[in-house]
């Protein structure tokens, strides 16, 4: 058989496919990086350490990631740049599948990259796979070559040279991008004690559900207990799915102004964060069935965690940044999450309305609270002194108009939503945006919170007028139902 047509029976064209894989989908450098850290954390590392720099000012950058691992023999070295060369191809206990994740996470960014490693105080070795010398002469330099002596146990370096895919035209905009991205993805492991650095800085957990992000003294806290799905695997047996939904403070970060919420994370970060084996592969708007994204929506948070033996379920892809659910996984989720989702949109929107609410009446309480030393005084557990006053809206018994109890030197005044006094005269008042409007709702507020002054202050000389409120509330409702 000639050259030639040896060359036509060839499976794959090296040059041609070489270039292809630079097109291999991954959507930033911060995906094609995690393939490395999926690898130095499959290899046991404690230690990731990744240095970006340039040799000269108007040089492409360079970027290296060096572990504290178990190391690759020199067999295991020779296969770690071929493409499905992997020694666990398949396999479904960690992180890595096919083999393809060192490779061609490394030429979708560079065009050249050196992998060295070393076991048991040994030799470093070293194997490189540069994208021209390919093109030229069809293969790589894929037979390790000793470059020297280690200098610790064991470990692996991989070093990116010619980065000509970096879109950051600045260092320290790629850094600050890599540490949002990288310390969202392995938010897990650097929880567990991994040290992940950049340049020498601390890479720091970024957690989207903000269940210990400290902000006004406040974090989220987990709406529901967590939900267990169980799916059946590849094999036949069955791998469980946990889901998690976080609510966050609304009275609490409302008043932040919008910088402070984005760099908290409160906005720009809502969705569904999805983790296989404890890693973040994606986050966005997942599994939610037919309802949308809304503003809302960044004030709740859900996380579903999965194992790799059910990556035909979340049709996973080679390169581990995004998902394809199968109907079986679609069918089991999606009706109950999006429900959730609806249910937890619309504890957002009753948030934002007694927001809205209680801002709105901080002037008849600041008026109310400066009038009150001039009123005759009301002894409460033994303590005198002026009264602070409250209103919030409430879901009370249908005949109550409203609820008022003094604690602590606080009288809380709770309207109630349900009755036909808030929805014919305070529902609409809210909803006029006037000068007029807002004065008149200021004196039906006044009204209120001076009856229920008057009758904690008769109740202090023992007159019971629960009875008279029942009635009243009973005896207006029904007018206005008539009217």
């Amino acid at each position: 058989m000639n050259k030639s047509a040896q060359g036509s029976s060839d499976l794959v064209v090296p040059a041609n496919f070489v270039r292809a894989v630079r097109e291999s989908g991954y959507l930033n450098i911060s995906t094609a990086l995690a393939e490395l850290v999926d690898n130095s954390l499959q290899a046991s590392a404690t230690s990731i350490i990744i240095t970006i720099d340039r040799a000269k000012s108007d040089a492409l950058p360079e970027i290296t990631i060096e572990d504290d691992g178990v190391g690759m023999s020199r067999a295991e070295l020779e296969t770690c740049l071929r493409f499905g060369g992997s020694t666990r191809f398949d396999a479904r206990n960690s992180f890595g599948r096919f083999g393809m994740g060192l490779p061609a996470a490394s030429l979708s960014q560079a065009r050249r990259v050196e992998v060295t490693s070393w076991q048991n105080h040994g030799d470093e070795h070293q194997v490189t796979l540069d994208i021209d010398t390919v093109t030229e002469i069809g293969h790589g330099e894929l037979t390790a070559r000793r470059i020297g002596e280690s200098g610790s146990v064991s470990g692996c370096r991989v070093r990116w040279l010619q980065c000509d895919r970096i879109e950051y035209r600045r260092l320290a905009w790629l850094e600050r991008a890599l540490h949002k991205d990288l310390g969202r993805m392995y938010r897990r492991y650097l929880w567990e004690g991994i040290e992940l650095t950049i340049n020498q800085s601390p890479v720091a957990a970024v957690d989207p559900m903000l269940l210990d992000t400290m902000v006004e003294g406040a974090t989220a806290h987990l709406a529901f207990e967590p939900l267990q799905y169980e799916l059946e695997s590849k094999d036949g047996a069955t791998s469980p799915v946990t889901v998690r939904f976080a609510m966050l403070p609304v009275h609490r970060w409302h008043h932040l102004d919008n910088a402070r919420k984005r760099h908290a994370g409160i906005v720009g970060r809502g969705g569904v964060s999805i983790l296989r084996a404890g890693r973040e592969i994606t986050n966005g708007w997942h599994l939610m069935g037919s309802k949308r994204k809304e503003n809302y929506d960044d004030w709740w948070r859900c996380e579903i965690e999965f194992t790799p033996d059910l990556d035909e379920q979340f049709g996973i892809t080679i390169n581990k940044q995004g998902i394809r659910p199968s109907v079986l996984l679609r069918e089991a989720l999606e009706p109950e999450l999006e429900s959730i989702a609806r249910l937890l949109n619309s504890r957002v929107r009753q948030a934002f309305e007694e927001v809205k609410f209680q801002t709105a009446t901080e002037k008849s309480c600041r008026i109310a609270t400066s009038a009150d030393p001039d009123l005759p005084v009301i002894i409460s557990r033994g303590h005198s002194g002026a009264i602070q006053y409250q209103i919030e809206p409430d879901a009370l018994p249908m005949e109550a108009m409203f609820h008022s109890r003094l604690d602590q030197r606080t009288l809380n005044l709770k309207l109630n939503t349900d009755h036909p006094l808030f929805e014919a005269l305070y529902q609409p008042l809210q909803s006029i945006e006037s000068e007029a409007a807002s004065e008149l709702r200021t004196s039906i507020e006044l009204l209120l919170l001076s009856f229920a002054r008057s009758a904690e202050q008769l109740k202090q000389a023992g007159h019971d007028l629960d009875s008279l409120l029942q009635s009243w509330s009973r005896t207006c409702g029904r007018m206005l139902k008539k009217s």
